[in-house]
């Protein structure tokens, strides 16, 4: 059962990540990837020749050779630089391999999420999704990071146990085994104690740390909660403030901590297990190839040289055999941020094939070649089910300013299903063709930066003149703001809300959209002031058809026609 789920989860990964080897860049990816294989072979004769090395220089000094000495002393230099080409060029390689899988992960996940609403529908959809910030951020750096760096050990160990089990295998030799009644010649004995050694300590070493994968895990989702709730608090920091709310938040940060800590507790009790038995195996793992080689020098069979290349192969040997055990936490950690990017990545497949599939019980929306906004037979439910609005059947020409009147939540809804946000419910929205939706909501999003591209957001600020952007803000009441439309802050903090939503009627004149839906657009302002910026869109916009959710009297007035939702 644990093998499939393993077989299952690497299947996942591979269809998720793997297409960038495919990818539009492919061959710049694939001769780095030759590149880097061609690199790690070179290591590994690295290695090779520094075990060869050494047998010769200990051989020298145990005959006391003068010249043998100064021999190995110039080819130590030769190793030494060609050790520092290949190790520097290798890591070159493979950090930019790493950074353009990140990078390709990052867009798709990016596209996945940032596509027509998907990143607001997805929050909707039970499972194990949350945080998507912090898995595409953080959780895609590993499992590409990681992945590269754990691939690349496991082939390096690879090579190194082909290499050195043949070399081991040699200097091993024969050793007679006498047993009283008969003798036995083992050949190659060190390569078999090698393996017994390394195969025991790894599958040791795989119980003790089977703990480790759902403790990282679970650590990784509570400071994923802890970050967010934090960026939260900060974002909503004048909110919290106004209303003396820190009694509340602080509590409730102390609780998402408690929940890091315990976490952490978990995953320190299954490292100490690892970490006992991985300090008391590195100590043996240095003792033991001399231990076991010795013998055959006290008796003469194998010079000086010979056993401390034994011994040094016998320890490639078991470190390339005990890269399981090497590498287990880091694997248990790679595994948990791949399953957090998948389980973002499935859940929004699975919502791409929500929305794709037929389904009588979906809002259909459906653009028709005319200007007119028709809800047929529309019912609107909330997320358990209960119905918000029930065979709504209207239709909505251009230049109409309709009330939306009754419940301002099922009046969110509604907007929310008029721009694809909302499908559950049934009937069908008809939208006109080539004529998008300008939603003014309560307050508009002012992206960090120049104040000039918050307010021509999401155009771009190049699309518009600069005479008629100090027109457009002149008129929204917001003149003093021309001064500073090349400053660079974060507009929602440092902007009131009334000069916020000032700003959202700045947009709405700049852009001239046909189909506006005001959802309390102008609620911070007194009701002389609403009344102006109502005044200032009928004048300004007078083709233009307005759909307007207010608690205002005197802004409800001003509409000639009104929609009365339950």
């Amino acid at each position: 059962m644990a093998l499939q789920t393993t077989s299952r989860f690497f299947i996942q990964f591979i269809k998720l990540a793997g297409p960038y080897w495919n990818s539009e860049h492919k061959a710049t990816i694939r001769g780095l990837s030759l590149a880097l294989l061609l690199l790690t072979i070179l290591q590994i004769v690295i290695s090779v020749v520094i075990t060869v090395w050494s047998a010769d220089l200990f051989d020298a000094l145990d005959q006391r050779s003068m010249s043998r000495f100064f021999t190995q002393l110039g080819l130590v230099v030769l190793i030494f630089i060609a050790n520092m080409a290949i190790t520097v060029t290798h890591l070159m390689v493979k950090r930019r391999i790493q950074l353009g899988w990140r990078g390709w992960l990052t867009d798709k996940l990016i596209s996945q999420w940032m596509h027509e609403g998907r990143h607001y529908l997805v929050t909707h959809l039970p499972g194990k999704h949350d945080n998507p910030d912090g898995r595409i951020a953080e959780d895609a750096r590993i499992a590409t990071e990681y992945a590269i760096d754990l691939i690349h050990s496991l082939i390096y160990s690879i090579l190194l146990l082909v290499s050195f089990t043949q070399i081991l295998w040699d200097l091993s030799g024969t050793v007679t085994l006498d047993l009283g009644i008969f003798q036995m010649a083992i050949q190659g004995h060190l390569v078999w104690i090698a393996m017994i050694y390394a195969a025991s300590a790894s599958m040791l070493g795989w119980w003790i740390g089977r703990p480790l994968t759902k403790a990282t895990d679970d650590r990784q989702t509570v400071e994923a909660n802890f970050r967010f709730g934090l960026v939260k608090a900060r974002e909503n920091s004048l909110a919290i403030a106004l209303i003396h709310g820190e009694r509340h938040e602080a509590p409730h940060f102390h609780r998402l901590f408690g929940d890091i800590v315990n976490a952490w507790d978990r995953q320190t009790k299954a490292w100490e297990r690892i970490m006992l038995f991985g300090s008391g195996y590195s100590v043996l793992s240095m003792a033991f190839p001399v231990m076991v080689s010795a013998p055959r020098y006290i008796l003469g069979s194998i010079t000086l040289g010979a056993l401390m290349q034994s011994a040094q192969s016998f320890q490639h040997m078991v470190s390339a055999l005990s890269w399981p055990v090497d590498n287990m936490g880091r694997v248990a950690e790679w595994r948990a941020s791949v399953e957090r990017v998948l389980g973002l990545s499935s859940a929004l497949e699975q919502l791409e094939k929500e929305i794709a599939k037929p389904d009588p019980h979906r809002i259909h929306l459906i653009k028709k070649d005319r200007s007119a906004l028709s809800f047929k037979n529309l019912s609107l439910c909330r997320l358990d089910g209960l119905v918000c609005i029930e065979s709504l059947n209207e239709e909505i020409t251009a230049g109409e300013r309709v009330l939306i009147a009754g419940n301002a939540f099922t009046g969110n809804k509604l907007f929310k299903a008029i721009a694809g946000l909302w499908p559950w419910g049934e009937g069908t929205i008809e939208l006109p063709n080539g004529e998008p939706m300008f939603f003014m909501p309560p307050r508009p999003f002012l992206p960090t930066g120049k104040l000039r591209s918050a307010i021509c957001y999401p155009s771009s600020s190049k699309d518009f003149a600069q005479d008629d952007l100090e027109y457009a803000l002149g008129l929204a009441g917001v003149g003093e703001l021309v001064a500073q439309l090349d400053e660079v802050a974060d507009w929602e903090k440092n902007l009131e809300r009334e000069q916020q939503q000032r700003l959202g009627l700045v947009r709405v004149l700049l852009q001239k959209p046909k189909w506006i839906m005001m959802q309390e657009a102008f609620d911070s302002l007194d009701p002389e002031g609403e009344v102006d910026m109502i005044k200032i869109i009928n004048r300004k916009l007078p083709d233009s058809t307005v759909l307007t959710i207010t608690k205002q009297p005197t802004i409800q007035a001003m509409h000639k026609r009104r929609i009365v939702l339950g």
